[in-house]
């Protein structure tokens, strides 16, 4: 994203508050690793060999992802604290964890077999949004996924008393509508109350 409010926010002391309310602990590692099983199940037998978050934060995904893959692992994260804990705690290198936003990603085409996004889209403005899924697209050899709130139609929601930072919508539909090869291979709904994850719906996209 270029300069704009989500990106300052993110980049700023609101993202570093985020990635302190975030812990990467047993409890929440674990519903994770349970997400991501369901996830690549469509994919066995054709496992990704390298994989690409586009915002990772601390890294709950990446971490859950090295439990249960081999795939070599890359992140893209806009917030500094974020990176840096990355780093620290040994779940990328640093020259894995790289300082960019969705709509300009510093990869070439078709570099990863996996590229995804995790609660990242929501706090994407819709005006952006477009050229965000162009770029993942576009880095994407094989497959993409994106797990996000769910909304049957466009709605803005306050997010910690701040308007413009989290937008709903039925994401899977942008997706097929914005690229039009992909080939839905499977879909699903995390439940809060039964996973320990937020209310997730999820989307896994082949490039046809």
């Amino acid at each position: 994203m270029n300069a704009n409010k989500q990106l300052d926010a993110w980049r700023g002391s609101f993202g570093d508050e985020y990635t302190k309310r975030n812990v990467a602990d047993n409890a929440s590692l674990h519903p994770r690793i349970r997400m991501w099983t369901r996830i690549l199940k469509p994919l066995i037998g054709d496992e990704p060999s390298n994989i690409l978050e586009v915002g990772a934060n601390l890294g709950l995904n990446m971490r859950a992802l090295r439990t249960i893959s081999a795939a070599k692992l890359t992140a893209v994260e806009p917030n500094p604290t974020a990176r840096q804990q990355l780093i620290n705690d040994g779940v990328l290198t640093n020259e894995d964890v790289h300082d960019a936003t969705a709509d300009a990603l510093p990869f070439a085409d078709n570099t990863f077999d996996l590229a995804f996004t995790s609660g990242v889209m929501i706090h994407i403005a819709p005006e952006n949004l477009g050229q965000a899924c162009d770029e993942i697209h576009r880095v994407s050899s094989k497959y993409i996924m994106c797990c996000e709130y769910y909304s049957d139609k466009e709605e803005a929601i306050s997010y910690r008393g701040q308007d413009g930072l989290l937008f709903k919508r039925d994401y899977g539909d942008f997706w097929l509508n914005r690229h039009t090869d992909l080939i839905l291979m499977d879909y699903g709904f995390f439940w809060k109350k039964a996973t320990g994850l937020d209310n997730l719906t999820w989307w896994l996209f082949k490039k046809g």
